[in-house]
């Protein structure tokens, strides 16, 4: 953020809205946009540091800039010569607004044939899990014992948190839905006592 705050504040902007989200999402998802909408009046400019910065899709984009342009508010991205002020800017806008949808729906589909690639292959995309098999059936182990604290229970299994411990254990040391699900059958788990 202070990249584009730093930008905005040479532009000469007079208020900064924001918004700590993606580009993609409605406007009805992102407050600070809907706050800075509310807040333009005629004659104002609203300006972005790049044009995603506003949305993804060019339909949303030229939608939500021709409704700035009736009310007689102008646009402008800094990176780009996106001013809706100037018949020329108007049009790169609407090209720009479309080579940008185009640009993430090909990072979407790259992504998804990659993963799709790595799952045939057998590899998972992702961070590995802090819970393993073994660390959830130690975890009940250790849990058996009352004596034992949560924290200390915790640092023996390498530094997890415990709210990764409680989403596949209960505070008893049973096993929740995540936990069966690591482990498979949960039929053939050992009980607290060790049977």
């Amino acid at each position: 953020m202070d990249r584009q705050t730093d930008a905005l504040d040479g532009a000469g902007c007079e208020r900064v809205f924001e918004d700590r989200m993606s580009g993609a999402k409605d406007a009805a998802d992102r407050p600070g946009l809907t706050a800075c909408l509310d807040y333009l009046r005629e004659g104002d400019t609203l300006i972005v540091l790049d044009l995603d910065r506003l949305g993804r899709l060019a339909v949303e984009l030229v939608r939500l800039i021709d409704g700035l342009a009736a009310r007689g508010i102008g646009f402008r991205a800094l990176n780009s010569p996106v001013d809706t002020t100037t018949p020329a800017g108007r049009a790169f806008l609407q090209i720009t607004a479309a080579i940008s949808e185009m640009e993430r729906n090909v990072i979407r589909q790259r992504v998804r044939e990659g993963l799709a690639a790595a799952r045939a292959r057998g590899r998972k995309g992702g961070r590995p899990r802090v819970m393993t098999p073994d660390k959830l059936r130690y975890a009940m182990h250790l849990m058996a014992d009352r004596e034992r604290s949560i924290p200390s229970i915790c640092e023996e299994l390498g530094g997890m948190r415990p709210s990764t411990l409680y989403h596949y254990l209960g505070a008893d040391g049973t096993l929740k839905k995540p936990g069966r699900g690591l482990l498979g059958d949960d039929r053939a788990l050992p009980t607290h006592d060790g049977a």
